[in-house]
C-alpha cells in the first residue's frame, strides 16, 4: 500500500491564474505598440491591422486589407498618423507588405511557427468592427491546416485558433506567450465559434523576403493545364504506386518549359522530383520559387503507354 503525503500543499489556482494572465499582458506590452490601424487611401474604402517588423518603418498586413490601393493611412496606438506606400502583396498567401514614409516606433519579432505546439497559448491583437487595439486570448487549435487563397491557390501551414477574431483584425499579429509574432490573422468562418486562422510567421518571413529582393513572389511556372482524375488501375500497376488519383495533362503550353521537355497532353503526371502528385494541388505546391531555373524531374505515365521520367526547367510565373 502506498504512502500518503497528509503534508502535501493544496494547488493555488489563484497563483496560475494570475501568472497566465501576467504572461498575456508582458506578450502585449512587447508586441502592442507595434501594432497599426491599416486604412486604405483612394479606391474602395476599408481598414484592417497591421505590425511593424522593423524599426525603419516595415509593415505586415494582409493583402486584402490594402486590395489594390497603393498608398495607406497608418494610426498607432500612440495617434500618431503617416502613410505608406505598399511595397508588394501576394495574393497567394494574403500577406502584404508597407514602408511607412518615417518610423512608427516599436516594432515587433517574427518567431519560429516551426516551434509551435497545439495549446501553445495564442494572443490576437488588432482593430476588429472599429474598437481599436483589441487583445483576445486562446490557444494554437491547430497546426498545418491548408485554405483556399483568393487567388484559387492553396495556402499551406496556415494555424488554426480560438483567440476570437473579427471584421478588422486582418493583418494583424497573433503573438506567443514569449512575445513573438507566430503568424498573421486573416479569415473567420463566419457563423462558427471559435474557429480562426493565421498565416504561419515562416510564410510571411519568406513572402517578405521575396517581396524585398524581387518585388514580387517568385514560384515556377511549367506550362500545362491538367485535372485531377482517379488513376487507373492499370496505370498505377505499372508505376508500382498505391496513389489513387493523378493529374491528367489537358494542355501544354507551346515554348513552355513541359512542351521542351517532352510532356504531352494525355500524360498523367505521377510524381515531381519523388514527390508523389495526387492532384493539381500538389504541382501548386511542389511548384515554388527554388525549382526556377532548376533541373525538375517528372515522372509520367506517357500517351505512349510507358513509365517515363522528363527532366523540365521551370520558368518563374509571371
Amino acid at each position: 500500500m502506498g504512502y500518503m503525503d497528509k503534508d502535501i500543499a493544496p494547488q493555488n489556482d489563484g497563483a496560475l491564474i494570475d501568472a497566465y494572465s501576467q504572461s498575456i499582458a508582458a506578450a502585449v506590452d512587447i508586441v502592442g505598440p507595434a501594432v497599426s490601424r491599416i486604412e486604405r487611401v483612394g479606391g474602395r474604402q476599408g481598414h484592417g491591422s497591421g505590425f511593424a517588423v522593423s524599426p525603419d518603418g516595415l509593415i505586415i498586413t494582409n493583402n486584402h486589407v490594402v486590395d489594390d490601393a497603393k498608398v495607406v493611412r497608418i494610426t498607432t496606438p500612440d495617434g500618431y498618423v503617416t502613410e505608406g506606400r505598399v511595397l508588394g502583396r501576394d495574393v497567394d498567401t494574403d500577406i502584404a507588405l508597407i514602408r511607412a514614409n518615417t518610423s512608427t516606433g516599436a516594432w515587433a519579432k517574427l518567431g519560429d511557427s516551426q516551434r509551435l505546439r497545439r495549446g501553445h497559448i495564442a494572443i490576437a491583437i488588432g482593430n476588429p468592427l472599429g474598437f481599436e487595439w483589441t487583445v483576445t486570448a486562446g490557444i494554437v487549435s491547430a497546426l498545418g491546416r491548408s485554405m483556399r487563397a483568393a487567388s484559387g491557390r492553396p495556402m499551406e501551414d496556415v494555424i488554426q485558433t480560438d483567440a476570437a477574431l473579427n471584421p478588422g483584425n486582418s493583418g494583424g499579429p497573433l503573438v506567443s506567450s514569449g512575445g513573438e509574432v507566430i503568424g498573421v490573422n486573416t479569415a473567420v468562418i463566419q457563423g462558427a465559434q471559435s474557429i480562426a486562422f493565421a498565416v504561419a510567421s515562416n510564410t510571411a518571413n519568406f513572402v517578405v523576403s521575396e517581396i524585398l529582393r524581387y518585388g514580387q513572389v517568385r514560384r515556377a511556372f511549367i506550362g500545362i493545364a491538367g485535372d485531377t482524375i482517379v488513376l487507373p488501375r492499370r496505370v498505377a500497376l505499372a508505376a508500382g504506386t498505391t496513389q489513387t488519383t493523378s493529374v491528367r495533362i489537358r494542355r501544354v503550353e507551346a515554348d513552355g518549359p513541359a512542351a521542351k521537355g517532352g510532356l504531352q497532353e494525355g500524360d498523367y503526371i505521377l510524381a515531381i522530383d519523388g514527390s508523389p502528385v495526387g492532384g493539381v494541388d500538389d504541382i501548386v505546391r511542389l511548384m515554388d520559387g527554388s525549382r526556377i531555373g532548376r533541373d525538375t524531374e517528372i515522372l509520367v505515365f506517357s500517351v505512349a503507354g510507358r513509365i517515363e521520367r522528363k527532366i523540365l526547367l521551370p520558368m518563374a510565373r509571371s
